[in-house]
């Protein structure tokens, strides 16, 4: 599927989506299945595209009870920028700290992680661009919003050593792009 934003056209009423939620939820926990990369043993990133965008906008209109077409046209604007641009990929990327007792001591040693992370394809290493204001000296997000401008190095997702990459005093580890994913990341560029 073409990634392409989420639109007005996509969102279905509360009772309709509660009738077929279920089964949408199995079907996006599949794809996630496919789009999540493990790197290490405390970070994950879960690459985006318009059905996970998509399904982030019915969960949060259902959690939220937003109904009204401006709260509507609000959630859609918000997530769809999670979407990649044309020539980029995009994640969302998590910091899975399991011990409630040390996180609030151990998330600042995260800071600067937004420049230690980089997808490496066919031999070109692309540099994570983080969203701006989730990383402070004293406070970083447990989630962060990532793009990877791959341009015209995306053909190196064709290559088994694509990997990801994060060299952070703090924490150092790297994982290969499993060849689903890699073949959801070059439909990704290819739409």
């Amino acid at each position: 599927m073409a990634i392409r934003p989420v639109t007005l056209d996509d969102i279905i009423g509360r009772d309709r989506y509660e009738r077929v939620r279920d089964e949408f939820r199995r079907r996006i926990i599949a794809l996630k299945k496919r789009r999540r990369l493990t790197v290490g043993d405390k970070v994950s990133f879960v690459f985006e595209n318009t059905d996970t965008v998509l399904f982030q906008i019915l969960e949060m209109l259902r959690a939220e009870s937003i109904s009204d077409l401006d709260g509507v046209r609000a959630e859609i604007e918000v997530y769809n920028e999670l979407l990649p641009a044309p020539g980029e990929l995009s994640a969302t990327m998590l910091i899975e700290l399991e011990d409630v007792q040390t996180i609030r001591a151990e998330m600042p040693l995260w800071h600067g992680i937004d420049a230690c992370v980089r997808l490496e394809l066919g031999g070109h290493a692309v540099p994570a661009v983080f969203e701006g204001g989730r990383s402070r000296e004293d406070k970083v997000s447990a989630v962060q919003y990532v793009r990877f401008p791959v341009g015209t190095h995306g053909d190196g997702l064709a290559e088994p050593g694509a990997r990801l990459v994060i060299d952070h005093p703090h924490y150092r580890a790297s994982a290969v792009l499993p060849d689903e994913m890699r073949a959801e990341l070059a439909g990704d560029l290819a739409a």
